[in-house]
């Protein structure tokens, strides 16, 4: 909202433009002498009054506001379902493009809304594009804009920040802001579906990276549970953008305005694809532990797909790790090998865990195929990845792997120095989240304690 002296002056010039008197414009709820103070700029009008003022002047309360047309706002709006829709059904890169123009005009019009909606569409561009740096940037100033909102409409940034930090190697922090987010949305009584799906389903990764793999299957069954209660009606969503700009056109901005609404909701909604796709991608760790190696190939490549269809090329080539590790206990090498490739070729700062993940693998491959020094300089890889990112678990287990191959190569001490890194690295039972498992939605099991 305006100043009081520029909505006075544009309440007066409208006032003029219809030939109103304070009193004819004033009455039956208002005063000549309130209408009088509010022109002279001397007093800050409520909400309420504008809105009557606004109807009695045959305008919008946010133009008498602001200043601004209705039909602006309501047209970004409109854009931005168009770039949510891009990012969801299209390419990153594509979508990337449509909100950074959004951006500059919602900073223009001052529309702070709109402005986080665009910061949240970037957000989740770069982290499909491995931009993780740009990722956070974005993520923290849509949250700082959204300061004041429920907790279920800053649940994206949330979500986003903590998925940022996770590719970027920072495990525990990024398990802390989930967990925090969970609490309080279940504590509070404001479990949203769509919000806690989002959340549970981002804190997979860095349960299973910090050995909390009890956690993170609990985490995977909740988000999987919850999911029957966020629809995927795509045609649904297009239907309300086309019904928006029909009343759009038609000069209906309040009903425009709701049609958005729901299409937005819906884009949202689409977006969850990708997470739910994690839940896959653990229901296929789970049984590839368990031996269940067929099934466990078919759970993850529905992640894969999932992911693929939405050209996340960071995410897939997570999935294709776990994918490759499957194939490689089946004696695919070749087709393992291959898979491996895709992640390695994004750079190893993008997800520093999975990039190492990628070496450890290709090592195992090497030693089943008699190739030590190969092996050697993969694991060596691995570790240097890993030291850096708190996988204690990985790290232990990657240092049996050298110890053990050094040690068939008659290399004795330098064995040995790789055992006792390890077990620097072993993590202590009970250290490898942050504390007790988040609240459960309420009607739900909570979760399972944590081996040690």
């Amino acid at each position: 909202m305006d100043e009081p002296d520029e909505i006075g002056r544009r309440v007066q010039r409208l006032r003029a433009e219809r030939a109103l008197t304070q009193r004819q414009l004033a009455e039956p709820v208002y005063t000549a002498a309130y209408i009088s103070t509010l022109e002279s700029g001397r007093v800050r009008p409520s909400e309420a009054a504008l809105r009557f003022l606004a109807d009695r002047l045959g305008t919008s309360y946010e133009e008498l506001a602001t200043g601004r047309p209705a039909h602006l706002a309501t047209e970004l709006r409109l854009a931005l379902t168009d770039a949510q829709r891009a990012l969801a059904t299209g390419a990153a890169d594509e979508a990337a493009v449509l909100f950074r123009r959004l951006l500059t005009d919602a900073e223009q019009l001052d529309l702070s809304p709109e402005r986080a909606e665009a910061l949240l569409g970037l957000g989740d561009c770069c982290l499909e594009s491995g931009e993780l740096a740009d990722a956070i940037s974005h993520f923290e100033e849509a949250e700082r804009l959204l300061t004041h909102e429920p907790l279920p409409r800053r649940a994206r940034a949330v979500r986003g920040r903590a998925v940022a930090h996770l590719l970027a190697g920072e495990l525990r922090y990024a398990c802390y802001l989930l967990e925090s987010a969970i609490d309080e949305l279940n504590a509070s009584g404001l479990g949203d579906p769509d919000a806690l799906v989002l959340l549970y389903a981002a804190a997979i990764g860095p349960y299973m990276d910090m050995g909390a793999h009890a956690r993170a299957a609990h985490a995977a069954e909740l988000a999987l549970g919850l999911a029957a209660q966020v629809q995927d009606p795509a045609l649904v969503a297009g239907m309300h953008r086309q019904v928006a700009r029909t009343f759009l056109a038609e000069g209906r901005m309040a009903d425009a305005d709701a049609s958005l609404a729901k299409a937005q909701a819906v884009y949202r909604q689409l977006r969850l694809r990708t997470d739910l796709a994690h839940c896959h991608w653990m229901r296929g760790y789970v049984q590839a532990q368990r031996g269940e190696l067929e099934a466990a190939e078919a759970e993850l490549r529905t992640a894969r797909d999932m992911l693929a269809a939405k050209r996340a090329a960071l995410y897939t080539a997570q999935v294709e790790v776990e994918l490759a590790d499957v194939l490689r206990r089946l004696g695919r090498h070749d087709e393992a090998t291959g898979l491996l490739s895709a992640l390695l070729e994004l750079g190893e700062h993008h997800g520093a865990v999975h990039a190492g993940g990628a070496h450890r693998l290709l090592g195992l491959i090497a030693e089943e195929r008699g190739d030590a020094e190969a092996a050697e300089e993969h694991y060596v890889r691995a570790l240097a990845l890993l030291e850096r990112s708190g996988a204690s678990g990985d790290l232990a287990d990657l240092c049996r792997l050298l110890g053990d191959l050094l040690r068939r190569c008659g290399r004795t001490e330098a064995a040995l120095d790789a055992y006792r890194t390890g077990l620097g690295h072993r993590a202590v039972p009970g250290t490898t989240t942050l504390g007790p498992a988040p609240a459960a939605p309420a009607g739900t099991p909570a979760a399972p304690p944590e081996a040690g």
